[in-house]
């Protein structure tokens, strides 16, 4: 039998099960405890959160999130960056994985998520358009002079994954660019955000 609460109680739980893996009752547990915390934890919590709202944007290249001025997050802003490499990611999680190992000095493009089915629909929810256009004219995202040369296919080497690199290898074939893809190192249906340091220098080294 459904737990009945206040719309208000119930509309924040609801708005907790939308978020990623968090299930109904793990929403209404969030929520409880939320209901039984003390103010200033509430008013904490919201206070995080007006912050988050008000200072948080996305790289108008790479789409990574930041909390600085102007449009370009501090890679894309970065001129000393070998910016004629892109690496496509299917997540943040995935672009500060690669970044923590500090070997990979090239730019980055999130393509938010991936797909197993290539439909119509699916595909769209993907940035692929930008990311053409990121290929073809990367000086007017970037404010400087430049061309991208190559581009790494960085998404998971699971089902999904390789499904959406090989979608993406026919839509870029027309593009002037070279194609590679991370190479040994990376487990087959392995995450890219749970590999260590070494395993990803492995694949950026071996990509081919």
């Amino acid at each position: 039998m459904k737990k009945k609460f206040p719309p208000s109680l119930q509309n924040l739980i609801n708005s907790f099960s939308n978020l990623p893996t968090v299930g109904p009752k793990t929403a209404s547990r969030f929520v409880l405890h939320l209901l039984h915390s003390s103010d200033e934890e509430t008013k904490n919590l919201k206070k995080t959160l007006e912050e988050f709202n008000k200072n948080i944007k996305l790289c108008s290249f790479c789409f990574n999130p930041f909390e600085k001025e102007g449009k370009l997050c501090p890679i894309c802003s970065d001129k000393t960056r070998k910016s004629e490499n892109l690496l496509v990611v299917e997540k943040e999680t995935d672009l500060a994985t690669i970044e923590a190992t500090n070997k990979y000095k090239g730019l980055y493009f999130i393509l938010g998520g991936s797909v197993s089915n290539i439909k119509k629909e699916e595909v769209e929810k993907l940035r692929i358009k930008e990311l053409k256009d990121r290929i073809k004219k990367p000086s007017d995202y970037l404010n400087r002079e430049q061309e991208v040369n190559e581009v790494i296919m960085g998404l998971n080497p699971n089902t999904e994954g390789r499904a959406t690199t090989r979608y993406l290898v026919q839509e870029l074939k027309s593009l002037d660019v070279k194609i590679t893809q991370l190479g040994r190192g990376l487990p087959i249906g392995g995450e890219l955000e749970y590999a260590d340091k070494e395993t990803i220098e492995e694949a950026l080294k071996g990509r081919n």
